[in-house]
C-alpha cells in the first residue's frame, strides 16, 4: 500500500500544476473550457506538466547513477562538470553551427557532456587523497572553470543573453511544439532501470566487479553514455536545475538503503515530485510573476546539500 503513496502524491501535484497560473482555470470548469482556456491548457499546461515529471525523474536517476559509478553519495551532472560541459557543447553549437536544429545542438551538447565527464573521472582517480567530501568540491571547482570559459567567449561574441537560458533553468517557456525532445530521456531512464543491478555491483569497487564476473569498464561506459545524454537534453529544453541530483538519491538511500533495482523507481517519482512542487511554488510566490524554478530549487537544494554535507563529514 505504502508504494502508492508516491504514485498517488505525484498525480495530485501533476493535477494541480495544470490549474496553476496566470490564466484562470478552475478544476470545475474542465469539462466546459473556454477557447483561450483550451488553448492554454493544452498548449502549455500540459507540456509544462510532462516536462516537469520527465526532468525531474531523469535528473534524480542520473544522479543516482553517477554516485554509484564514483562511489560518492555528493556526485551529480552539476556537481561533475558534466552540466558545465554540455554548456560548452552548446556554447560551440552557437557558435559554429548557428543555424542548427535543436537536434543539432543537443547531440554536440551530448559529446561535450560526455567528454567532459570522462575528464572529471580521470581527475579523481589520479588525484591523492580523496574523500566523500573533497570528491564533489573538485567537481565544483572544475565546473566553474568550464562556465567561466563558456561566459568569457559568450560575452566576447555577444552570445550571452542566448546562453541565459541554459545557465537558468525555467519551465516558463515550455509550451507545445518546442519541448517534445525530452521524450528521449523516457527509453534512457528504461535502459537505466535494465542496468539497476550492474550499476550496483559496479558501486561497489572495480575489483569487486571483475570478481564476479562482470565486466566493469563496459558498465562504467554505458553509465557515462546514459547520464551524458540525459544531461545534454534536459539542459537544451529546461536549462540547469542544481543540486537536484544529489539531494533526491540521497534522501531515497536513507530511506531504502542502495541496491538500484529497489530505490530508482523511487528515486525517479521523488524527483518529479520535488520539482513539480518547486514549480508550483515559482508560480504562486510573487503572482502574477514566475520565478525561475532553478532558484527555488536551488535554494531548497542547498540547504539540504549542507546537512548531508555536514552528516556525511561526521561519519
Amino acid at each position: 500500500m505504502k508504494k502508492f503513496v508516491p504514485f498517488v502524491s505525484l498525480l495530485l501535484l501533476a493535477t494541480f500544476s495544470l490549474f496553476i497560473g496566470v490564466q484562470s482555470i478552475p478544476i470545475q470548469d474542465i469539462f466546459q473550457l473556454s477557447e483561450m482556456q483550451s488553448l492554454v491548457l493544452w498548449t502549455t499546461r500540459v507540456p509544462r506538466t510532462i516536462s516537469l515529471i520527465i526532468a525531474g525523474a531523469t535528473i534524480s536517476v542520473s544522479g543516482l547513477i553517477m554516485q554509484h559509478l564514483t562511489q560518492n553519495k555528493f556526485v551529480s551532472p552539476t556537481t561533475a562538470g558534466t552540466m558545465d560541459s554540455a554548456r560548452l557543447g552548446m556554447l560551440v553549437a552557437m557558435l559554429f553551427f548557428p543555424n542548427g536544429t535543436i537536434l543539432t545542438k543537443s547531440i554536440i551538447a551530448f559529446i561535450f557532456a560526455f567528454l567532459g565527464t570522462i575528464v572529471f573521472i580521470q581527475l579523481i582517480r589520479v588525484l591523492p587523497g580523496k574523500n566523500q567530501l573533497m570528491v564533489p568540491l573538485i567537481g565544483v571547482m572544475f565546473g566553474n572553470i568550464i562556465g567561466s570559459i563558456v561566459i568569457f567567449f559568450a560575452y566576447q561574441y555577444q552570445l550571452i543573453q542566448n546562453m541565459t537560458s541554459w545557465l537558468q533553468g525555467s519551465f516558463s517557456t515550455i509550451s507545445k511544439g518546442n519541448y517534445e525532445l525530452i521524450y528521449v530521456t523516457v527509453p534512457v531512464l528504461l535502459i537505466c532501470y535494465m542496468y539497476a543491478y550492474q550499476f550496483t555491483i559496479v558501486g561497489m569497487g572495480e575489483e569487486f566487479s571483475i570478481s564476479v564476473g562482470m565486466n566493469y569498464r563496459f558498465v562504467h561506459l554505458i553509465g557515462l553514455l546514459l547520464i551524458s545524454i540525459a544531461s545534454s537534453v534536459i539542459l537544451v529544453t529546461i536549462g540547469g536545475l542544481p543540486f537536484l541530483g544529489v539531494i533526491i538519491p540521497n534522501i531515497v538511500s536513507m530511506l531504502l538503503g542502495d541496491h538500484m533495482k529497489e530505490t530508482l523507481w523511487l528515486t525517479a517519482i521523488t524527483g518529479s515530485i520535488f520539482l513539480v512542487m518547486a514549480d508550483i511554488l515559482s508560480r504562486v510566490v510573487y503572482p502574477p510573476y514566475e520565478i525561475p524554478v532553478s532558484l527555488i530549487v536551488g535554494a531548497l537544494g542547498s540547504i539540504i546539500f549542507v546537512i548531508l554535507l555536514v552528516k556525511g563529514a561526521k561519519r
